[in-house]
């Protein structure tokens, strides 16, 4: 990876963009991507995309979604303790003892959430963690004083940590799950810069909001860009490490390559040009097989409209939802150059119907 992308990846990955306030963070995308697209244009909720050739009629999307999972702040005691929501899928598990942000009003306030000793709890009476029971502690002794601090109902909390490497093949954080995928994505729109290549269609490089909560910003921007090919990247499940169950999960790992979709949502032949253009370019891929919904923007894509091709190219991810989400080096170079060199093999007007 380029030194710069590099410094980006780490720079969009440590900023905080919850699911409903991804402003800053699509800010930080944008001005990454500027230089490799023709215009842009923002929606009412966030959605941000790139366009490359804006004038074509044939249209393809690239995506990705920006959002990360948090917590809204609920209750507040009248001792200063802040009880909270979801905001997506968030795991109270892995909450206590973790440190957090809490975005007040007079900016970033740090917060903790709490957990008693073990040496005051009754083990074999412990229960999991849970919404109910989990708690913020930001240092303050009433709700007055949170109140001074900008804290209120409503108030949105993401955890603090930030990316590492693990063992120099692995990248960790929390938000992988999806902003390295809008990395890809915008890497994608650098090389066919930097490369010189020139496509045949209008190519629109969209990083999209509030996925967590159920697709809700890729059925807005499907709707207005309304076009005729869709490849979605996200993360899933790598099934090798404990407690997973190959035989539901599926037999996917980290670092064997990028994961193609099979599933009612995943237009066919788009995905054999996939697969054919992974085999011609010598990427390595797994497959995966979804149910009734792969549970991604691919669903909303390829439901919109008329129906529009749609595929999904995953990104294996170890531990989703948690602080310390993990994806191998490799896996995020061959998502993107498959991305790439798959785009490089659609034709104007491409047909992609069964038959006609």
């Amino acid at each position: 990876m380029r030194p710069e992308s590099f410094e980006f990846l780490q720079k969009y990955l440590n900023n905080p963009s919850p699911t409903g306030f991804e402003k800053e963070g699509q800010k930080l995308w944008l001005e990454y991507i500027k230089p490799y697209i023709d215009s842009y244009f923002v929606d009412t909720y966030g959605t941000v995309v790139g366009v490359i050739n804006p004038d074509a009629q044939y249209k393809v999307v690239i995506e990705a979604h920006a959002d990360e999972i948090s917590y809204f702040v609920n209750y507040i005691t009248k001792e200063g303790y802040l009880y909270l929501r979801r905001n997506g899928g968030s795991d109270a598990l892995v909450a206590p003892s973790k440190r957090v942000n809490i975005f007040g009003d007079k900016g970033i306030v740090k917060g903790i959430f709490g957990w008693p000793a073990i040496h005051v709890r009754k083990i074999e009476q412990d229960k999991a963690p849970t919404i109910e029971t989990i708690f913020l502690d930001c240092g303050a002794s009433s709700a007055d004083e949170v109140a001074e601090m900008g804290i209120h109902v409503g108030t949105v909390v993401t955890f603090e940590d930030e990316l590492m490497t693990l063992n120099d093949k692995y990248y960790v954080g929390r938000a992988l799950d999806n902003r390295v995928g809008g990395f890809m994505v915008a890497e994608v729109a650098r090389m066919l810069k930097d490369n010189g290549r020139t496509l045949p269609f209008g190519l629109y490089i969209v990083n999209a909001v509030q996925e967590e909560i159920g697709l809700r910003g890729a059925e807005m921007i499907a709707h207005r860009i309304n076009p005729d090919v869709a490849i979605i990247t996200d993360v899933t499940h790598d099934s090798q490490s404990p407690m997973y169950e190959k035989k539901t999960a599926g037999d996917i790992s980290c670092g064997k390559g990028p994961v193609i979709t099979y599933g009612p949502a995943v237009q066919n032949n788009l995905r054999d040009l996939i697969i054919s253009t992974a085999q011609e370019t010598d990427i390595p891929f797994q497959r995966a097989a979804a149910t009734r919904a792969t549970g991604t923007d691919t669903d909303a894509f390829a439901y919109s409209g008329s129906g529009v091709a749609s595929a999904l190219i995953s990104l294996p991810l170890k531990y989703m939802h948690t602080t310390v989400e993990t994806v191998h080096k490799d896996d995020v170079d061959n998502v993107t150059k498959l991305i790439y060199e798959t785009l490089l093999r659609i034709e104007d007007n491409h047909d992609f119907r069964y038959f006609s």
